[in-house]
């Protein structure tokens, strides 16, 4: 007898710094001139070579049961055009090798600013719902091969998540 899978719903809230706070920092638009802070992405890409570029990605379902982290490096993503979208994140937790289901959160993110991952930070996305979305990604060059660690819900608790809007 197969177990059937579940379709587990995650309510999106709009991101603010201080809701996203666990899982990394949201950057907005700050004055010319201003002198570096906290307030600026605190960045680590000591461990390789970085690498700046324009992914597009097209629409899919918000639907995921498969969730990432990288422990080399920070990421920053963000959406060009002015583009809204979605991603789902857990805290890094260096100790284990599963984000904890309680700790899945969902956001919705405004397309004037963009987001940074801390290092270890799990995250499935971004989604969205429009046709496509060009975003802007910066990581290590070598990070989708070397740094590329996944956790599957459907192998090991028959479990996807949906991002409700």
């Amino acid at each position: 007898m197969s177990k059937e899978n579940i379709v587990q719903p995650l309510p999106a809230e709009w991101i603010t710094p201080e809701k996203f706070r666990p899982y990394g920092q949201v950057i907005f638009a700050s004055k010319d001139g201003k002198s570096y802070d906290a307030d600026d992405a605190q960045l680590n890409l000591q461990n390789g070579i970085p690498r700046f570029y324009i992914m597009r990605l097209h629409h899919k379902s918000r639907k995921f049961h498969k969730i990432t982290r990288h422990v080399q490096c920070t990421q920053c993503l963000g959406s060009l055009e002015g583009k809204d979208w979605f991603i789902a994140v857990a805290p890094p937790n260096p100790e284990i090798d599963e984000p904890a289901l309680a700790d899945i959160a969902a956001f919705h993110i405004p397309g004037n600013c963009f987001i940074k991952l801390e290092i270890g930070t799990w995250h499935a996305g971004p989604y969205f719902n429009h046709d496509f979305v060009d975003f802007y990604n910066l990581e290590l060059n070598d990070t989708n091969v070397v740094d590329h660690f996944t956790y599957d819900f459907l192998k090991s608790h028959q479990l996807q998540f949906e991002i409700q809007v």
